[in-house]
């Protein structure tokens, strides 16, 4: 086990943690970069991609940012033709999100590459590691179970 008390310990733990998200985001954050967008709005077509239909509200649980965090990069990518705001379904008053063609390509083109990365780490860590990795991320979240979808 790690001894967090120990600074070097710490910086290790940290260190590696930094590196780890700073290479899963570096190709994203290129790919954003180039369109004007970043990480909010990779967030958001991730989400809407994972839950098409998706309402507003629970979009917002899940990014768990205000109303007005998200505003802003939302008018964004309705206005670059990736989202499309309408009403639910089952309540017409709840606005429902999903992605247009383009933002449905461009969501898959940005996670195609984390997944790259994914894969090839995953492979080289091996079962065990990638199930400790799994059980770190819950942690980290604050999260008992498997991190999944929360259901509308």
């Amino acid at each position: 086990m790690f001894d967090l008390k120990n600074t070097t310990t710490q910086r290790q733990a940290m260190q590696a943690f930094f590196f780890g998200y700073q290479a899963f985001t570096a190709k994203a954050d290129e790919m954003l970069s180039r369109r004007g967008l970043s990480r909010v709005h990779q967030r958001i077509l991730f989400f809407i991609a994972g839950s098409p239909g998706l309402c507003h509200k629970d979009l917002l649980q899940r990014l768990g940012v205000t109303k007005q965090a998200l505003n802003m990069p939302l008018r964004q990518l309705v206005e670059m033709d990736m989202v499309i705001i309408g009403s639910a379904i089952e309540d017409k008053r709840k606005r429902s999100l999903n992605l247009t063609r383009t933002g449905a390509e461009y969501e898959q083109l940005l996670r195609r590459e984390q997944v790259k990365l994914l894969e090839r780490a995953f492979s080289e860590a091996g079962e065990v590691a990638v199930n400790g990795w799994f059980a770190i991320n819950r942690a980290l979240a604050g999260k008992s179970e498997p991190l999944s979808e929360p259901s509308s």
